[in-house]
């Protein structure tokens, strides 16, 4: 979750006025605040670029009507924030930097409307012209692959770093691909967070993770309703994991890793049965490293195994990913993952998060 006072969080359950601000950034470095009418960011940790938006403003001059306008849109971001207004009290957060897609709408009348993508969608546009080599470290290779693009991003990392096997990709790869590949050696989740910095993260462990936020059902909550479900798509119980490098002709042998747990519904072996998924990749260089990769590559396998859709009072503030705890009105608790929802610029009111990884009694 971006960082809040302790305050913002208890505004949330508060009668409070929502606060919402949207800047332009034009790629002549002149910038400048928008009115708007209407709007949402969509947050999805299943998509490669993990926030979109959508922002509908009264004025429409902003539609390119000419070469020349249509230019001073190219390369142009926005940026969008919320927050909330107690009393005195006010206090913002980012929910997204976005790169401009698209901006069309009735050249007379308005409204006009703004489309754009968070910065993942810069890297993965800037495809290889000339093959590209990684090695050293992961987080270093990470690091390099997105500067290429974005040469003043700023990348923080808490996942553990460790050395990778040389990869080359080819002419015409992708770019943010290769991120995701060399991320995987680690376990690691990587993407553009709401204030537009660059996140390396270790996949959290819903055991072991401090809940960001909870939604619970008591006076001073923010739950309002729920629903639960369970899939069995999309769920694997082991991983097979192994490194080929051509380049070195090192490869190592395959190293299977399972949910161990005789007490988990998913138990290999037990009555789920046995679902593997599969990893290679040339930059995973030892069996120490396949097993380490496994074992944390492992928790997103079987994250799918439960879903929620809750329906609380909005947190602009929620990131995609983040281990949350719900307390139903009956007192019972689960502890879950966000995993996609809608925030309203400068609406307030109430959001559905669709969460994974729903565990009975946490």
């Amino acid at each position: 979750m971006y960082p809040t006072t302790g305050r913002f969080l208890e505004a949330l359950a508060e009668s409070y006025t929502p606060l919402s601000r949207v800047t332009l950034f034009r790629p002549d470095g002149r910038t400048e605040e928008l009115e708007r009418v209407a709007g949402t960011v969509n947050v999805d940790w299943g998509q490669q670029c993990r926030r979109s938006c959508s922002v509908s403003l009264p004025d429409p001059s902003l539609i390119p009507r000419t070469e020349s306008a249509k230019y001073g849109l190219y390369g142009a971001q926005l940026r969008v924030e919320c927050g909330v207004q107690v009393g005195s009290y006010t206090e913002m957060v980012p929910v997204g930097q976005f790169w401009v897609d698209g901006v069309d709408g009735d050249v007379d009348d308005g409204p006009t409307v703004i489309t754009g993508r968070s910065l993942e969608c810069v890297v993965q546009a800037d495809k290889f012209t000339a093959p590209w080599r990684s090695t050293g470290n992961a987080v270093a290779a990470i690091t390099a692959l997105i500067r290429r693009s974005l040469p003043d991003a700023a990348v923080t990392a808490t996942a553990a770093d460790a050395a990778i096997g040389p990869r080359t990709w080819d002419i015409g790869g992708d770019p943010w691909e290769a991120v995701l590949e060399i991320a995987a050696t680690i376990g690691a989740d990587v993407y553009c967070d709401a204030g537009g910095g660059f996140v390396i993260a270790e996949l959290p462990d819903l055991l072991t993770t401090t809940p960001a936020w909870t939604i619970a059902a008591d006076e001073h909550g923010v739950y309002l309703s729920a629903s639960r479900g369970m899939s069995t798509q999309d769920v694997h119980n082991g991983i097979v994991v192994q490194g080929e490098n051509p380049e070195t002709g090192v490869s190592t042998g395959a190293v299977l890793v399972v949910d161990a747990d005789p007490g988990s519904p998913t138990y290999w072996g037990g009555p789920f049965g046995r679902r593997p998924a599969f990893h290679s990749s040339p930059t995973l260089t030892t069996t120490g490293q396949c097993l380490a990769a496994g074992t944390l590559l492992l928790r997103k396998e079987l994250a799918p195994n439960a879903t929620a859709n809750l329906r609380s009072l909005v947190n602009p503030a929620l990131e995609a990913g983040d281990v949350l705890r719900v307390v139903y009105p009956d007192g019972t608790a689960d502890l879950v993952q966000a995993a996609a929802f809608p925030i309203g610029i400068g609406t307030g009111g109430d959001f559905t998060v669709t969460a994974i990884s729903a565990k009975e009694g946490s």
